[in-house]
């Protein structure tokens, strides 16, 4: 552990419930610290550590709030998320008091050097593919650590711990450029499309960026690029793909029910008829690099053919929750090329069926850089409901709201509020498939929905 870390006792988080900071807290409880923090709102997950692992959190922006024993500088390690505002009254608190604030990511960074960290970055398909590499090696003899982006299906956990592992398998993510905090032993690249524009200014400095990440792979380490992405610097030591050649790649997918079965070529390594447990064709493209890294940290491919089919995914990923006249779905999509491919590969499984899909759009910036891209990728449904934009971190834009999109849109399409989509939903929609999007609060719809849906 780094000697920062060792010489303080208590861990408090401001901004303790986002995915990212709860693994934190959850993996500095485990190691006997004691922690505490503040988010906004309580959510299930913040719940989960309150009650099942003591930790101390509060939903009050107000100094009294923080506990007396995270209030001394000596004994205490600040974290915080730059999605807290820099008006919030308890980040005052510590500022104003000699506190040295450290960043979730430059924890994380600190993390990554006391092991080897295999590192997946991406703007999308950053999250299944670091949790099924995280799933195949706790399903092989190699074992790992694992902080995800996500709560696993399968362990149900966001946090994975192996005392007798070396290998730490982190999500890498771009926003705030978090991840030039890593230092990844083997690092693998999913895409990069344009996003965070609020945080880079334009596409060319976020590539430099991922460019920037690439180089920080140890020498000795690897780096694997999904075909066509170029980076300045740092060479691929391979590129991966699907069904094209390339140093790394899947090929003869076959649908079977809703899952795929296909075979993994790459490095030397032949794996024939291998099943993937969830479906969507981009996840056989994401199963592509886990495997790759997998095999490299030493799994083998008897370990991964016995495991893949039992693969459940990450919650809020093309995730089946009803089935019946209508088949309900809910993912966590919320650029451009995610919805085009959480989409597509919904019109693959059901070709025949009538598509809705639901969408939340998320951040104000983002609707009014990628408007045009949102709305030619949700033109894949037949038809279109929107809510209004989540704004998490940001004040309003004028002129950008969830209209932005309706209008370029080429397929039926309309504006609801969340109560009026549930009577909607209630009376409209009797059949086919139906889906929810977003990276907001939609998912507090999420429960009602399934509920709906299943009582059918």
């Amino acid at each position: 552990m780094d000697s920062t870390l060792k010489e303080q006792k208590n861990v408090y988080f401001v901004g303790i419930g986002g995915i990212g900071m709860s693994a934190l807290a959850r993996w500095f409880r485990l190691r006997g610290f004691r922690v505490g923090g503040y988010d906004r709102t309580p959510s299930p997950l913040t719940e989960k550590m309150l009650t099942e692992e003591r930790i101390e959190i509060n939903y009050e922006d107000d100094v009294e709030a923080i506990p007396a024993a995270y209030r001394d500088p000596e004994d205490t390690l600040l974290i915080y998320t730059p999605a807290v505002p820099k008006e919030s009254w308890q980040l005052g608190f510590f500022t104003r008091n000699g506190f040295i604030l450290h960043k979730r990511s430059q924890v994380l960074g600190m993390l990554s050097r006391s092991g080897k960290a295999l590192c997946i970055a991406g703007t999308h398909g950053k999250t299944t593919t670091t949790t099924l590499l995280a799933y195949l090696l706790k399903n092989s003899s190699v074992g790992c650590n694992a902080f995800l982006g996500g709560i696993s299906v399968n362990f149900g956990t966001n946090l994975l711990t192996d005392p007798a592992s070396d290998y730490l398998v982190v999500e890498a993510d771009e926003y705030d450029r978090s991840f030039l905090q890593l230092d990844p032993w083997i690092a693998g690249i999913t895409a990069m499309d344009a996003d965070h524009l609020d945080i880079y200014g334009n596409r060319e400095a976020m590539v430099e960026a991922f460019g920037e990440f690439a180089a920080r792979t140890a020498e000795q380490g690897l780096l694997f690029l999904k075909k066509g992405l170029r980076l300045a610097g740092r060479k691929a030591d391979s590129y991966y793909a699907l069904d094209a050649p390339s140093d790394i790649y899947s090929d003869r997918l076959r649908v079977e029910g809703i899952r795929y079965r296909f075979d993994y070529h790459g490095r030397g390594r032949e794996i024939p008829d291998l099943l993937l447990g969830i479906p969507g064709r981009i996840n056989v493209e994401n199963a592509t690099l886990a495997i790759a890294v997998a095999l490299e940290a030493g799994a083998t491919p008897e370990e991964i053919r016995a495991a893949l089919p039992g693969f459940r995914g990450v919650e809020r990923r093309f995730s089946i929750l009803a089935e019946g006249r209508v088949t309900y779905m809910d993912d966590y999509a919320h650029h451009p090329r995610e919805i085009e491919a959480v989409l597509s590969s919904a019109r693959e499984l059901w070709p025949d069926q009538k598509l809705t899909v639901v969408f939340q759009p998320h951040l104000y910036t983002r609707t009014r850089d990628l408007s045009a891209g949102f709305a030619a990728a949700l033109d894949l449904a037949d038809e279109v409901l929107l809510l209004d934009i989540y704004p998490a971190r940001e004040e309003p834009l004028p002129g950008v709201d969830s209209e932005l999109i309706r209008k370029q849109l080429k397929k039926p399409g309309r504006i609801l509020s969340k109560e009026a989509l549930l009577k909607y939903v209630e009376e409209e929609v009797q059949e086919g498939v139906f889906m929810t999007m977003g990276a907001g609060d939609i998912d507090r719809l999420v429960p009602d929905l399934a509920r709906l849906f299943a009582e059918r």
